[in-house]
């Protein structure tokens, strides 16, 4: 069960509709990306930091919050930029992003919330500096390309798991989660 990041990016940017114009539209943004971009790392570790769990996780080391806040800023700003055209290394990154997010226990139930509030406060930025609001429906689809991506990350670490720990086949796990999930209705 491996993902190949380019391969998930086309057919997520697909699904979600994010076009040449949301691209060309996110690039010609991309320095008042950066500029709020520290505001919304604010807003995004403030909502996590509420959590309990969340809070010790991400205060689990010294220097965690900084260097995650840090790697926030520049992921905010590279859904701008699209780092190569929203091509190869754009997909890799985000696939790795997916899986540190696995790795330290930032899960889905977490970041959504938290990627919610912050679309919310682009929003808010949005009207405050006057700005179309075209960008907000193209960076709310980017922004959900990247979370399909932190989902993905975590199927396919737990699929992984599971199949190294059992030896089962891939086809008999997918067979169990589909019987499991059609009996808990």
């Amino acid at each position: 069960m491996t993902l190949e990041p380019q391969a998930f990016l086309s057919l997520v940017e697909k699904r979600v509709g994010l076009t040449d114009e949301d691209k060309a539209l996110l690039k010609s943004e991309a320095d008042w990306g950066l500029k709020i971009a520290s505001d919304m790392a604010d807003h995004f570790y403030a909502y996590l930091g509420r959590d309990e769990e969340m809070n010790a996780t991400l205060h689990a080391s010294e220097g965690r919050i900084h260097r995650l806040r840090e790697t926030f800023i520049q992921w905010f700003h590279e859904m701008f930029t699209g780092m190569d055209d929203w091509g190869y290394a754009y997909a890799e990154r985000r696939w790795k992003i997916g899986l540190v997010h696995t790795c330290i226990g930032i899960g889905p139930q977490h970041v959504v919330p938290a990627m919610a509030t912050v679309i919310y406060q682009v929003g808010k930025r949005l009207q405050a500096d006057d700005k179309n609001e075209s960008l907000k429906d193209a960076l709310s689809r980017i922004c959900m390309i990247d979370l399909a991506f932190i989902e993905q990350a975590y199927v396919e670490a737990s699929s992984s798991a599971v199949l190294q720990e059992t030896g089962w086949t891939e086809g008999l796990f997918r067979r169990l989660i589909t019987t499991g999930a059609c009996s808990t209705r």
